[in-house]
């Protein structure tokens, strides 16, 4: 099994390119369905998630290809088999997504349950219950979501979610976008992945209001048709390298992101003493954000919340952070009940963290040790690896195929900011420190 060894005590100082997002990038794959005409993708990251959506596009029987340059092509016009098998679903829950869209073009659907990171239960509930309101017959059953529409088509339906769900939000948007009627979704989900998707139905044909809000306005068509779509700029890995730059006491830029993904992990990062410098441009592809180390970072308090506000996906990695600040920070999840198992590995290496329930209690001390851990979930994996370049020491992190599933090449990424970062596999043992100048 791969691991990831780190040597570190090093600055990190350079420029790296943000990768199209893997949370816009699936639902993006998964609206393919909607259509009998080709879909081409632009910006889509090579990680196994993604390998996963596309061999389950073709076990459906679609025509996927993808090139170098992360251009796919998806032509569903050949797709024949509505299942969701539970060989591929188990490793990835979004794959769920696939539900929806499959409904809305064939009235019929067989998905597994899915799998994933285990950091909650996250169930799909409220994805069934708006496509039963929407006149889907479902039963669960042996592991699998067996669901027909007996009237041919889903109808509009008017769906008021009980918790913010992004999933859930793309799903029902996914498959009102077909169904006769008009679909109004409340409490919907806000997120930036959330509005990619619709811009993209948009492009489709697809008559689409209200998204980045918390309602969401679907008022079906009878047919999509093909387009070109990019995938937006992936600010969770961002942000990762960002808070990889700052716990190295390094200067790191990253480039082909906006800023106003990240607002609310900015604002923390400006409270706790970064540099933060941004550039946003008229295209996504002039845009940038800079952090700066300016001494030892201020212990500043967080709480996850529902996009605006500070995102769980950067929990871990800001935790991460708050382990070598000056000070002690709360840190309070909300989304996921599962989401602190990366707090034993960080003790592991030092660090000071007391745990009350969905409460961390952070002590920051002024460096952390090199220790063996291992990562737990996607998230939790990204703050070890943090944590590894600010501890003094070797870290070896194990089970890195969980870093796989959401981060694009990130050894190489690390390697070009200055990391002395390399992957142990069975075929290679060397340390990837390229000898060009970061991009």
């Amino acid at each position: 099994m791969d691991s990831i060894i780190i040597q570190g005590g090093r600055p990190l100082n350079g420029t790296v390119e943000a990768s199209g997002a893997k949370n816009a990038a699936l639902p993006l794959l998964a609206a393919a369905i909607l259509t009998d005409k080709p879909v081409i993708y632009h910006r889509m990251p090579h990680l196994r998630d993604i390998t996963t959506m596309i061999t389950l596009l073709a076990n459906q029987g679609a025509d996927v290809s993808m090139d170098d340059q992360g251009c796919v092509h998806v032509d569903t016009s050949t797709s024949t088999n509505p299942e969701a098998p539970y060989e591929l679903v188990k490793t990835m829950r979004a794959s769920a997504l696939v539900l929806g869209p499959l409904l809305a073009r064939f009235g019929r659907a067989r998905v597994s349950l899915p799998g994933g990171c285990a950091i909650g239960a996250r169930p799909m509930d409220m994805h069934l219950k708006g496509l039963e309101a929407m006149g889907a017959v479902i039963e669960v059953e042996h592991g699998y979501v067996d669901a027909t529409v007996p009237a041919g088509r889903l109808h509009g339906a008017r769906i008021a979610f009980d918790k913010v769900t992004v999933t859930g939000t793309e799903n029902l948007m996914m498959a009102a976008a077909l169904a006769d009627g008009v679909t109004i979704l409340e409490n919907a989900a806000r997120e930036p992945e959330v509005v990619n998707l619709a811009d993209s139905l948009r492009s489709m044909g697809a008559d689409i209001t209200g998204d980045g809000s918390s309602n969401i306005r679907i008022c079906g068509v009878t047919s999509l048709h093909g387009a070109d779509l990019t995938v937006i700029a992936d600010r969770i890995e961002a942000a990762t390298y960002l808070a990889a730059g700052l716990i190295s006491g390094g200067d790191v830029t990253v480039r082909k992101v906006e800023a106003d993904l990240l607002d609310a992990f900015l604002a923390r990062l400006r409270d706790a003493g970064a540099i933060v410098e941004v550039g946003n441009a008229s295209k996504d592809s002039d845009s940038w954000i800079r952090c700066k180390a300016s001494g030892r970072l201020k212990s500043v308090n967080i709480e996850t919340s529902p996009h605006p506000g500070f995102p769980t996906d950067l929990q871990a990695q800001f935790m991460a952070l708050m382990c070598v600040a000056s000070g002690s920070s709360v840190i309070r999840e909300t989304i996921f009940e599962n989401r602190f198992m990366h707090v034993q590995e960080l003790r592991r290496m030092g660090a000071r963290i007391v745990l009350n329930g969905n409460t961390a209690v952070v002590e920051g001390i002024e460096a952390l040790s090199g220790a063996p851990v291992m990562a737990t979930d996607l998230r939790a994996s990204a703050s070890l690896v943090l944590a590894g370049l600010a501890a003094q020491g070797e870290t070896v992190i194990s089970r890195v195929y969980h870093i796989d599933r959401g981060y694009e090449r990130i050894e190489e990424k690390l390697g070009q900011l200055g990391a002395c970062i390399r992957r142990n596999t069975p075929h290679t043992d060397m340390f990837r420190r390229p000898e060009s100048a970061p991009i």
